[in-house]
């Protein structure tokens, strides 16, 4: 049934099941909707990268460099301040569905008069029409904003992940057509488009729920204000992770922004789809821990664990095996993109490291204090991108490395003072830097003094690394204790079956 009117959607107290229990289905269903999602942009990278050429993906990223900061403007923190929220009237989740609506066709237009601009900063074009078509994407994803947020605060994570895999597999599919078709770069256009109309249509379907007309005085302050400094940071956050493609694009042109799009995007493959469901999952469980400081570290620490020998397996692998991996999901023709995306594995190591201290940001309602740290370092980052560009290319990606690290040493010194386990987030992410970083050697170095290429390169490396993984299980007891906390995250509340409701926004 679709709601129209009722009282405050407040957090509800579940049967006697317990936080760990929800977190444990939520982990399951979300990441198994994650590895789907993995699946279907994988094969995506290969079949579309034998189709479409290094150009056509720089003139896409030219154009998502510019115009993506439209998205973190108009989504304006509000999903995260429904999520975090005590309780959600109807009127107020009315009022937020119309507000991310006018930001979303505000953007659009915007977009569509800004278009010819774009196109001259970059000396391309051909990339007016494209920003002018990918304008109806903020339209689309505002009005989809809310039901994503309510089905995420509601944990209807099963949902949320059937509506994330039916877009992306829809999206994909156009796109692959068009390609077929020979549409070129015009292919990529309709796969984004066909993913946002797909996913507000599954969105729609899945949150039966229907807004009625805005109203004042529906006590929006809370949810503007944390909106507010999360969007601000956000903004910020957006350029400094954009910066590199402006720049690559402007100075260097779309073929060698191609190249470099593509290293950067089979480094957020895995990142992304990782770090956003455990966000998913752990935010709403780490809001309603707060108040319980013990609990609250141990569900950090663990969750911190699981996301991060997850990443870190993943790409120090995928560190060590560049050259077979790209050859063989991209094709020869994208091979100068391997050291590029050697060196931006280990630079998404320090950002999903950073991921555990935005989790303590959010879920105790720092978003001011999240906002005043990202102005500070941010900015610092975004400098040394544009100074690194001086060396080309790879002097991009070498500032982003060591400018990754130091945010993450800057994001922990930060949270110091908040009550949150520093040295703990500290010490256990160093271990499994050091530990896999010591796998990704070996399962480099024994399949090249072995002259291997290709598929027989990467099936040595995965065997290498599963027996320098296992040494490190049984020599390194700090690391096993890693290993075991991986399998314990979900299961940290069992002697809550209470207390269900997070802590109002600051």
């Amino acid at each position: 049934m679709m709601q129209t009117d009722g009282p405050p959607e407040a957090a509800k107290p579940e049967p006697a099941k317990g936080l760990s229990s929800i977190a444990r289905r939520g982990a399951v269903l979300t990441m198994g909707g994650q590895f789907l999602t993995i699946a279907i942009q994988v094969g995506g990278l290969i079949v579309l990268a034998r189709l479409l050429s290094p150009k056509d993906y720089g003139m896409l990223a030219m154009v998502l460099a510019v115009i993506g900061v439209g998205e973190v403007l108009r989504e304006f923190g509000l999903s995260s301040a429904t999520v975090q929220a005590a309780s959600v009237t109807h009127q107020q989740r009315t009022n937020l569905f119309w507000i991310n609506t006018g930001i979303g066709l505000g953007l659009s237009l915007a977009t569509v008069l800004c278009a010819p601009l774009i196109a001259a900063f970059y000396h391309t074009p051909a990339l007016s029409p494209m920003t002018q078509a990918l304008a109806i994407t903020f339209v689309l994803n505002g009005i989809a904003t809310q039901y994503r947020a309510q089905l995420n605060r509601d944990m209807r994570f099963g949902r949320l992940a059937i509506c994330t895999v039916s877009g992306q597999a829809t999206g994909l599919a156009i796109g692959v057509v068009m390609a077929l078709k020979g549409f070129g770069y015009w292919a990529l256009v309709g796969q984004q488009i066909g993913f946002a109309l797909s996913m507000l249509i599954f969105f729609l379907l899945a949150g039966r729920w229907m807004p009625g007309l805005p109203r004042r005085c529906a006590g929006m302050g809370e949810f503007l204000r944390y909106g507010w400094n999360l969007m601000l940071s956000q903004v910020i956050v957006y350029f400094s992770r954009n910066v590199d493609s402006m720049v690559i694009g402007e100075r260097f042109g779309a073929n060698a922004l191609g190249f470099y799009n593509r290293a950067y995007q089979l480094v957020m493959l895995p990142l992304y789809q990782i770090t956003s469901p455990a966000g998913t999952v752990a935010l709403p469980i780490l809001s309603r821990l707060r108040d319980d400081p013990k609990r609250y570290d141990d569900f950090l620490l663990a969750g911190q664990a699981a996301l991060l020998h997850a990443i870190f397996a993943i790409l120090a692998f995928a560190c060590a095996q560049a050259h077979a991996l790209v050859d063989v999901i991209l094709g020869e023709r994208w091979m100068p993109m391997a050291a590029l995306f050697q060196l931006l594995c280990i630079g998404g190591m320090f950002q999903a490291a950073t991921n555990a201290t935005y989790w303590v940001f959010l879920s105790k309602g720092l978003t001011g204090t999240h906002f005043r740290f990202t102005a500070i370092s941010k900015p610092l980052l975004i400098a040394g991108i544009i100074v690194g560009a001086n060396w080309g290319v790879m002097g991009v990606a070498i500032a982003q490395v060591i400018g990754l690290g130091l945010t993450w040493l800057a994001a922990l010194a930060w949270l110091r003072g908040t009550g949150s386990p520093v040295r703990r987030l500290f010490t256990d992410t160093l271990l499994l830097l050091v530990g896999y970083g010591f796998c990704g050697l070996a399962a480099g170095v024994v399949p090249w003094l072995l002259h291997l290429s290709g598929i027989a390169a990467i099936a040595a490396g995965a065997g290498v690394m599963i027996v320098a993984f296992g040494l490190l299980y049984l020599v390194s007891p700090h690391f096993r204790g890693s290993v075991k906390a991986v399998f314990r995250t979900m299961a940290i509340a069992r002697s809550s079956k209470a207390a269900k409701g997070s802590v109002a926004p600051n």
